[in-house]
């Protein structure tokens, strides 16, 4: 982690360590199997996979604006948000991202970028709306120590091997489709182009299957840690439960349309945009519960309060 005043998190470091190498170690067997497979087909999917990791490492902070429509703001555009920020840098001794706001009800916020020199924080205009400034700056304090932690970059990374494994099968299908697996054996096209196709859908989903699991995994404890070291940081957890527990309770006040629309960004939430309702989004949630944040946030303002 470069270096900063939010709390160290060694269980986010060896989740972080640890899903990496598992999806590595994913990721060669998956490869090799299209190389003896599928020889064909590997090379040029995987030097497609490879150009959209490297733009969405090195541009995430800009497509994921572009995404949300947001805008960079100054300090004379938008003061009490810069010098809420400006004192959250003071205390963690972070450079000062660039800070953004984003035009939705949605009330929300997300930070991205590879490093803490390539940072962006941008809050909704729903947000700004709904909290007080102590609250503001306990989400900004969350925000910031993702970007201290690294971990917005290892998301970025480890959903790689879910995109291969969805250009894979997208290929897969179109290719066989057009004939192209056995141009040798045109007596039996059809049937061993079945096989392969079938062959690769299954190796294709369990790979995204397995991918899946593991950055949902990574990314539920990755906001206890964040909530955990803006509380420290700030040194008022209250703040940040008021914020959760105002922030969730709004949701269900905001159209379905626009919680549709914020949905596909959740991973890059504060909290997470749900329609009503239970649903594969919420069962497989970015976040883990309201209820398992407040209880942490619960047990860190005992702990102050004791003076541990």
């Amino acid at each position: 982690m470069e270096r900063s005043r939010f709390a160290p998190d060694r269980g986010l470091t060896s989740r972080m360590l640890l899903t990496m190498f598992l999806l590595g170690l994913l990721y060669v067997v998956f490869v090799g199997f299209f190389f003896v497979f599928v020889p064909r087909l590997w090379l040029v999917v995987l030097v497609i996979a490879v150009a959209f990791l490297l733009a969405q490492y090195f541009f995430s902070d800009r497509l994921a604006l572009f995404a949300m429509h947001g805008r960079v703001v100054s300090p004379e555009d938008a003061p009490e948000l810069h010098g809420v920020i400006d004192r959250i840098c003071a205390m963690s001794d972070m450079p000062k991202p660039r800070v953004a706001i984003a035009d939705t009800d949605v009330p929300n916020a997300f930070a991205t970028g590879r490093n803490q020199q390539n940072a962006v924080v941008c809050v909704t205009t729903g947000l700004l709306r709904r909290l007080d400034p102590v609250e503001l700056e306990g989400v900004l304090a969350h925000e910031l120590s993702h970007v201290a932690h690294r971990d917005v970059a290892v998301m970025t990374i480890a959903s790689f091997l879910g995109i291969l494994a969805g250009l894979l099968t997208r290929f897969g299908l179109e290719w066989g489709l057009w004939g192209g697996f056995n141009d040798r054996n045109r007596n039996n096209n059809d049937q061993s182009t079945a096989m392969v196709l079938l062959v690769v859908i299954g190796v294709s989903a369990a790979v995204y299957a397995i991918s899946f699991l593991l950055t949902r995994a990574l990314s539920r404890y990755r906001e206890l840690s964040a909530d955990r070291a803006a509380a420290l940081l700030t040194g008022r957890p209250s703040a940040l439960a008021a914020a959760l527990s105002k922030v969730t309770g709004e949701m269900s006040r905001i159209p379905t349309k626009d919680l549709r629309a914020a949905e596909p960004f959740n991973a890059f939430y504060f909290a997470p945009a749900f329609t009503k309702g239970i649903s594969i989004s919420t069962l497989f949630s970015t976040h883990p519960s309201l209820d398992q944040r407040l209880e942490q946030l619960a047990k860190i303002s005992a702990q102050l309060g004791r003076g541990v």
